[in-house]
């Protein structure tokens, strides 16, 4: 005998609450206190990263005529895709005469060189060695250990996500004049949400921080901002995995299990006096609604939507990331 199937009633995930005007919020910068900001940073500055470095959207690098190029860290890279799908990376500069690999064609999964017409399969040649590389499914790694000098790890450190096939994910890129410590630093400091970001949070209160004891996060209860008084509040709380990443997951509200990992890569070398670092942004959206189905059909769609509102953020975010840099560069930070 079956067992009728219970249902569930419907709920909205959007709550009314009053949104105070910008100046009438509570001040926060006695809670956002330096040296807690600094001593989350420095920890996550001694995580070993295994010279891993985030490089793109792994549906950025797709197997057509193109290789894909990036700066990393001062050094040149290319990766493409083989026949098969299986991913590629080495150096940027051809072996032969120094051309620039990223401007070559793929035919049939090899590399060939615009200039000459070498052909790299991927494998080394006279010189040109392969960089280890992995694909999550969603983000890009290339591990160089010429330039990031740690000890290696056979596999980046990705952070926990929703099943694939249970989410929708969106890849957000913007370049900035400042050094992955300085984005880290800046989503270290959650206090700075409602105040910097009005149009996008209200009522952030920071729950829990490192000095609480306990994991080593901070908790924020939070409601992103829908249309006037319109909000969905959730808990998340922010991680430092290592020394260019951070990770805010959604513990309880709408949306749970859904993750924002910030990447902060490094474009230029160590110790230059200009440098430029590039934010990654992945959000892995999930949700336990049985109509979230139609947001996953939907998903090119709403892809674009999903940049739109990362890059909203991070109009303002680099801002104060490169803010940070100046200071920091000519002896006047605070912190």
């Amino acid at each position: 005998m079956n067992t009728p199937r219970r249902r569930t009633r419907w709920t909205s995930p959007l709550r009314l609450r009053p949104v105070p005007s910008w100046e009438r919020q509570a001040p926060t910068w006695r809670e956002a206190k330096p040296t807690v900001i600094a001593g989350a940073l420095k920890r996550a500055a001694a995580r070993p990263s295994g010279n891993w470095y985030v490089v793109g959207a792994s549906r950025e690098i797709r197997a057509r005529d193109r290789p894909y190029g990036r700066t990393v860290a001062g050094v040149e890279v290319v990766l493409w895709r083989s026949v098969a799908g299986v991913l590629r990376a080495g150096p940027g500069e051809c072996p032969h005469l120094g051309a620039p690999l990223r401007d070559s064609r793929v035919v049939c999964g090899t590399l060939l060189c615009r200039w000459h017409g070498l052909a790299l399969d991927g494998g080394p040649f006279a010189g040109w060695e392969p960089y280890p590389v992995h694909d999550d499914g969603v983000l890009v790694w290339v591990r160089l250990d010429v330039a990031g000098g740690e000890s290696p790890l056979e596999h980046p450190p990705v952070p926990v996500r929703p099943e694939r096939a249970d989410a929708v994910d969106a890849v957000f890129t913007a370049v900035g004049r400042c050094e992955p410590e300085d984005v880290v630093a800046n989503r270290l400091d959650p206090w700075h949400g409602s105040w910097f970001h009005p149009y996008a949070f209200v009522g952030l209160q920071v729950a829990g921080t490192p000095e609480d004891g306990g994991d080593d996060a901070f908790a924020v209860d939070v409601s992103f901002k829908v249309a006037g008084r319109l909000v969905v509040p959730v808990r998340a709380v922010f991680t430092a995995p290592g020394p260019r990443t951070v990770v805010m997951h959604i513990t309880d509200g709408e949306g749970v299990g859904s993750v924002v990992e910030t990447h902060g890569t490094p474009l230029t070398a160590p110790g230059v006096t200009a440098p430029r670092t590039a934010v990654v942004e992945a959000v892995v959206a999930a949700s336990g609604r049985r109509g979230f189905a139609l947001a996953r059909a939907a998903a090119p769609a709403l892809r674009p939507l999903m940049r739109r509102t990362a890059g909203r953020l991070w109009r303002d975010d680099l801002a104060y990331a490169e803010r940070r840099w100046s200071l920091r560069s000519t002896g006047r930070f605070p912190g």
